[in-house]
């Protein structure tokens, strides 16, 4: 195909941020300054969100055979974009201002390197509308993630985190390229929508299911999905702080909205039996992962759990598949980027600058209402908003979520989305009981006096008030979303 103006403008986020990539590593390799890639990197990223207005246009453009950019596209991609930007800024609060006595030992600037790079390959996966597309996004969305996640590679859990997780993602990426080839060999394309009209006219062969199997395992594993999790609670706790919330977020962002575009572009792909054991993982990973957080006493694992019965929750409305869905999802992952990045982002300020293990233990919260005031609060609307408590941002997603299953009679799913939700409230109240009770005289990690004053501390404050604001005002949101709508339906 010919490249014209119109193509470079509609690729003008992805650009951007190759560029600020290429602008870091010229730096680091001319000075090192941790100063200088922070700014540079976080410079980068909000032009690649101004871009992204100029960049929108009103017809879904296609560029090659492998990338769409729409509405869903762009909306995904601000999200995507927001969540690093945050991630940046946490990560150069954690990672402290000076080398040496304070702060993180080793090199700090790859940190960012490595960050923006894998948010390329999210940027990449949510305008995939080709399975070659897909796994291109996938892979450089998936291997920088090895290195940020063993970045402390002196701490020995770090270190296990990451070999772990890098061993279970190639085994996850086999069995998605696996099922990639067998969907070839019975349609003859890798295109979304060719593979939809091709199934659709010749029906589910064995050879297709087994594909479109292999395919949900694949995925299933990069969204922790029950019983593609294990690696979860262990991989969130070993990583340094920052990298865990950008795990949390942009990273399973970009793979569910790339999930959702495949869903809907490809009905052969949906429905029948597969719709039967999307509820049975939905179902377990609700249940699953609620009751696994039940006992957890280290807020990174809790919080690792959580995610999985988040996830389980979305499925709900993936399931659905009509109506509100795509609306639901959309609102959904935007409040639950919004409430992880609050609460992985507490954690990295009570970590903050590096101290060779991160403040996760839920005993070192006990009693910091009486230490750090603000930052209780903002701990304690996040831990609101993710059990789903009205006048926060969370409660409105999973309001959009229950509406979509009720719209499409999902009703064990809806029975199962209640029964989780009804745990999920102890377990997120026990970690707000914590922050309340009478101080004991354990040695502790506390945030620094001044850490509402910092640029990440400035950011978490920022997040707690969107949260709050979005819940009793979410119009904004909502038109957003109504927006986003994937362009061939």
């Amino acid at each position: 195909m010919e490249f014209t103006a119109q193509h470079f403008i509609a690729l003008l986020p992805l650009l951007v941020v190759s560029a600020t990539l290429v602008v870091v590593m010229l730096a680091i390799a001319w000075r090192r300054n941790h100063g200088l890639s922070f700014v540079l990197s976080a410079a980068g990223l909000v032009l690649a969100l101004l871009s992204i207005p100029v960049a929108h246009q009103p017809v879904a453009l296609q560029v090659t055979s492998l990338l769409q950019f729409d509405s869903f596209a762009y909306f995904y991609m601000a999200l995507i974009l927001l969540a690093t930007l945050a991630c940046v800024t946490l990560a150069h609060a954690y990672l402290g201002e000076k080398p040496g006595a304070e702060g993180f030992p080793g090199n700090r600037e790859e940190l960012y390197l490595l960050m923006l790079l894998s948010a390329a390959g999210g940027l990449v996966l949510v305008c995939a509308r080709h399975l070659a597309g897909l796994f291109i996004g996938l892979e450089l969305l998936s291997v920088p993630v090895y290195g940020l996640v063993a970045y402390a590679f002196f701490n020995r859990r770090s270190l296990e985190a990451g070999i772990k997780y890098m061993v279970l993602s190639a085994a996850g990426s086999a069995f998605l390229l696996f099922g990639m080839a067998l969907l070839y060999a019975e349609s003859g394309s890798l295109a979304f929508v060719e593979i939809g009209a091709s199934l659709a006219a010749q029906g589910a062969s064995p050879l297709v299911q087994a594909g479109i199997g292999l395919m949900l395992i694949g995925l299933g594993f990069k969204l922790s999905l029950v019983p593609f999790h294990l690696w979860t609670p262990d991989v969130y706790e070993g990583a340094p702080a920052p990298v865990s919330a950008f795990l949390a977020t942009a990273s399973k962002v970009a793979v569910f909205a790339v999930l959702l575009r495949l869903y809907q572009l490809s009905p052969a792909t949906s429905g029948g039996w597969l719709n039967d054991a999307l509820s049975l993982i939905a179902i377990a990973s609700i249940l699953g992962g609620n009751l696994l957080a039940l006992n957890q006493s280290n807020l990174k694992r809790l919080l690792g759990y959580s995610s999985i019965a988040h996830f389980g929750y979305l499925l709900v409305a993936l399931i659905a598949s009509d109506g509100l869905a795509v609306e639901a999802i959309g609102v959904y992952l935007a409040t639950y980027v919004l409430t992880s990045l609050g609460a992985f982002g507490v954690i990295t300020l009570m970590s903050s600058p590096f101290k060779g293990r991160d403040a996760d233990a839920l005993y070192e919260y006990r009693g910091l209402f009486w230490r750090r005031p603000y930052l209780t609060a903002v701990l304690t609307v996040m831990m609101l908003s993710l059990a789903g408590i009205p006048l926060t941002a969370g409660f409105i997603g999973k309001f959009y979520v229950v509406a979509t299953g009720v719209e499409s009679r999902q009703w064990w799913l809806i029975g199962a989305l209640i029964a989780g939700s009804a745990i999920g409230l102890y377990y997120y109240l026990r970690v707000m009981v914590t922050l309340f009770l009478v101080e004991p005289g354990l040695r502790r990690h506390d945030a620094p006096f001044d850490w509402g004053q910092r640029a990440g501390g400035v950011m978490l404050l920022a997040i707690a008030l969107l949260a709050f604001f979005l819940g009793v005002y979410p119009q904004p949101l909502l038109e957003l979303v109504q927006q986003a709508g994937l362009a061939a339906l």
